[in-house]
């Protein structure tokens, strides 16, 4: 294994990759070595190692812009580190060392006849980072797919390597409920046939795009590619046709989800691009059929969302929400948030946040929907809209919530 003590030195910071992208066996390599490093500065994005939270040394600080997957955990503990940012910064942020980047530790393919590895399905925040990162180190996984869009990196720009021959992580989203279809189908009769779509994952992500099943010539320009989409690809229903940029391609940064999804990835019409162009402001206004579709986790009265914070813990992210949904409501078509009604037996449609975090602004929010209904907001004024979202809410609270907005 790489002795990490040559390229690493006390308060040094370390980057990785993020979900089945994740290296981690140079990760748990990393921490096993940290009594011979010292402090450490690190950065991930959603992470599925579950033993980060029960091995990660008291003196590594863990940095992300959210607290995806096993960084509740963290969250829970009082370790996460949080740089609230949209995801559209985050290439900025490596340009500026804002964010850990004296190592970074990625998984790539194995090299072609060129000696030229790619990023595989992990692109991202990741070859965003590289050109400001010293030092590269890489698993080259044998599994890992060679994808098209991004740059591929010589071997002789990696410090060190290993090879492994390993499955890539899979997704351990949990099937749709009924809730999460009655939402889906409600969202499926925002999107036309010819629209330009962008998708938040997770189970509810999974059954809109099963709802989308029936529309024609659709795009997709999103963060992350899933097993939903494939399956509509398998349909005919993605053509992307009518996208007004990159016709005929899926642009995204990753892919999350089966063994089967990576193994057919590099047949896909897919191009996967670094943040800095699958979130730009520029990319996106050029977008005029986009339709964004985001998750929250409650939303007050005047549209506002938070989709950060529940109960005091970090479970999501700015992430791309507000790139899309801005982008949607100002230049594309709409901007979608979804959302169950309940959550542990309370209200999710509230008079004010309970997180305290505002991710997304009311101004950005055309529509919201959950499994009672649409609230169009868009052009309403604050009265109209809180009538409009106490309509949806789940009926055992729409007595008190109406009395709470004629206090607004």
């Amino acid at each position: 294994m790489i002795d990490f003590g040559r390229y690493l030195a006390a308060g040094a910071g370390v980057w990785w990759g993020q979900a089945a992208a994740e290296p981690r066996p140079l990760v748990d390599a990393l921490l096993a070595q940290h009594d011979q490093i010292g402090p450490l500065r690190v950065f991930t994005g959603l992470s599925w190692n579950d033993q980060l939270a029960t091995s990660m040394p008291d003196d590594v600080s863990m940095v992300s812009y959210g607290g995806l997957g096993e960084l509740r955990e963290f969250s829970k503990a009082g370790r996460l580190d949080v740089v609230p940012c949209h995801y559209s910064a985050l290439p900025r942020m490596f340009a500026e060392r804002r964010l850990p980047c004296d190592v970074g530790l990625i998984q790539v393919s194995p090299p072609d006849a060129e000696g030229r590895c790619s990023l595989g399905i992990g692109v991202d925040y990741v070859a965003d980072a590289i050109p400001h990162t010293p030092i590269l180190i890489a698993e080259i996984n044998q599994r890992m797919p060679a994808t098209q869009g991004t740059q591929r990196i010589p071997l002789d720009r990696f410090a060190a390597t290993i090879t492994t021959d390993r499955p890539l992580a899979e997704d351990p989203t949990r099937a749709p409920g009924t809730t999460e279809l009655s939402i889906a189908t409600h969202v499926g009769e925002l999107v036309d046939s010819g629209d330009t779509v962008q998708l938040g994952v997770g189970s509810l992500g999974a059954a809109i795009l099963d709802a989308l099943a029936g529309h024609e010539d659709l795009g997709f320009h999103t963060g992350m590619v899933t097993d939903g989409l494939l399956r509509l690809v398998d349909k005919g229903v993605v053509t992307g046709a009518c996208k007004e940029i990159d016709p005929g391609l899926i642009i995204a940064g990753t892919a999350l989800g089966s063994t089967e999804l990576y193994n057919r990835v590099p047949e896909l019409p897919a191009r996967f691009l670094p943040t800095s162009y699958t979130h730009s402001p520029e990319v996106l206004s050029q977008l005029h059929s986009l339709v964004s579709v985001n998750f929250a986790v409650e939303v007050d009265l005047t549209g506002q969302v938070g989709a950060e914070v529940s109960h005091g813990v970090y479970v999501g992210a700015v992430g791309g929400q507000v790139d899309f949904a801005r982008a949607a409501a100002l230049t594309g078509k709409r901007s979608i948030i979804a959302l169950r009604a309940t959550s542990r037996g309370a209200s999710t449609i509230k008079p004010a946040l309970e997180g305290g975090v505002v991710t997304t602004a009311r101004s950005d929010v055309d529509t919201v929907v959950t499994e009672y209904g649409v609230a169009h907001l868009r052009g309403c004024s604050l009265t109209e809209r809180a009538r409009r979202l106490c309509a949806i809410a789940a009926p055992e609270f729409r007595d008190q919530l109406e009395l709470e907005r004629n206090r607004l």
